[in-house]
C-alpha cells in the first residue's frame, strides 16, 4: 500500500521507483500482486499514462489514511525517545546548497549518528507533499498555503570588484558612478534592469547596463574575480575572497536588498523530531555564518 501511495503521488512507476530507490520492475510486481490479492484492477496503465480506477481511488484513499496513521505513530514514538531517527529527505537550491546547506548536513550527521540524509539539490520547486520530501530550504517570499515556512534569516548582498579592475577604472564614490563601469549582473529569478541600493533611510535606483549576465552566483563571483567588472554578490560567497584580498567592497555603505531564507515543510499534525532537529541546527548555524560574513566584509572594506 505504501508503494501504491508513492506511485499515485509520483505520477508514474518510473518516478516512484526512483523515489523509493528500487527498480521499476519491482514496483510493477508489487502493484500487480496487490491487485491480485484484492481481486480488482487499481491502476489502468499504458505506455503513455496511468489512471486510478474508481476502486483504485478508494483503495488509495484508505492506504493514504493508513500511511498517515503509521507516520503519526512513528513520530509520536520518536517524540517519546526525544531523538531523531531514520532518513531526512531534504531539498534545496544548488547554489545555496553549496554555500550553506551541505555544511549544515555535515553538522547534522555528526550530531545525530543514527540519522541518514537524502538531499536533492535542484532549481525546480519541488512538490513536498506529492514527492514525499520532509523539508525544503528556500530563498524568497513564500506563497504556498499548504506548507509551513520557518524563517532562518536573510542573505545579505554587497557590491564587489577585484583590485586589478578598480586600479584602472573610474572612482566609485556614489551609486550614480556605477554608470561608468562594467557591471556583472545576476539574471536568475525576476529580471531587473536596476539595482536598488540603500544607505540609512535613503534608497536609490541605479540603471544597470550589464557587460555580462549570468544565472549562477559562482560564475558571477568568478567573473568579478577575473576583473570583468563590478558584481552584486551574497556576502557569504564574497567573504573568503575579500579576506584574502582578492575582492574589494564597492560602495560599502550602500546595501542591496537581502533575500529571506526559509525552512519549509508540509502542514502535518506532528513535526518529526528529525525535521525539527535540522531546523534547530539551521537556526543556530545560519545567523552565525551570516554574521561572520558581515564581519569579514567590514574588515576588508
Amino acid at each position: 500500500m505504501r508503494i501504491l501511495v508513492k506511485v499515485v503521488q509520483a505520477g508514474n512507476f518510473t518516478r516512484a521507483a526512483g523515489l523509493l530507490g528500487v527498480r521499476k520492475s519491482y514496483v510493477s510486481r508489487v502493484i500487480a500482486g496487490l491487485e491480485a490479492e484484492l481481486g480488482v484492477r487499481l491502476i489502468d496503465r499504458s505506455t503513455r499514462a496511468q489512471r486510478l480506477t474508481d476502486v483504485g481511488a478508494q483503495v488509495y484513499g484508505r492506504a493514504l489514511t493508513i500511511e498517515e496513521a503509521l507516520a503519526e505513530t512513528h513520530q509520536a514514538a520518536q517524540e517519546a525517545r526525544g531523538e531523531p531517527l531514520g532518513t531526512l529527505r531534504l531539498t534545496a537550491g544548488p547554489e545555496f546548497g553549496q554555500i550553506a546547506v551541505t555544511g549544515w548536513i555535515a553538522r547534522y550527521l555528526a550530531r545525530f549518528a543514527a540519522m541518514r540524509v537524502d538531499v536533492d539539490y535542484t532549481a525546480r520547486v519541488v512538490d513536498l507533499v506529492h514527492e514525499g520530501i520532509d523539508l525544503a530550504i528556500r530563498i524568497g517570499e513564500m506563497s504556498e498555503s499548504r506548507l509551513i515556512a520557518r524563517k532562518l534569516g536573510e542573505i545579505d548582498y554587497g557590491l564587489f570588484a577585484c583590485p586589478r579592475y578598480l586600479a584602472s577604472a573610474p572612482a566609485v564614490d556614489l551609486p550614480q558612478d556605477l554608470a561608468a563601469h562594467a557591471l556583472i549582473v545576476f539574471s536568475g529569478g525576476r529580471r531587473s534592469d536596476q539595482w536598488s541600493l540603500t544607505r540609512g533611510g535613503q534608497t536609490v535606483q541605479v540603471d544597470v547596463a550589464a557587460r555580462l549576465r549570468t544565472n549562477n552566483s559562482f560564475a558571477l563571483r568568478d567573473a568579478v574575480l577575473a576583473g570583468l567588472g563590478i558584481g552584486r554578490l551574497p556576502l557569504m560567497l564574497a567573504a573568503e575572497p575579500v579576506a584574502a584580498g582578492r575582492l574589494v567592497p564597492v560602495l560599502a555603505d550602500w546595501r542591496p536588498p537581502g533575500a529571506p531564507v526559509y525552512a519549509v515543510y508540509p502542514d502535518n499534525r506532528y513535526l518529526a523530531p528529525k525535521v525539527r532537529a535540522f531546523i534547530d541546527l539551521a537556526l543556530e548555524a545560519f545567523p552565525a555564518e551570516a554574521e561572520a560574513s558581515r564581519r569579514a566584509i567590514a574588515a576588508g572594506a
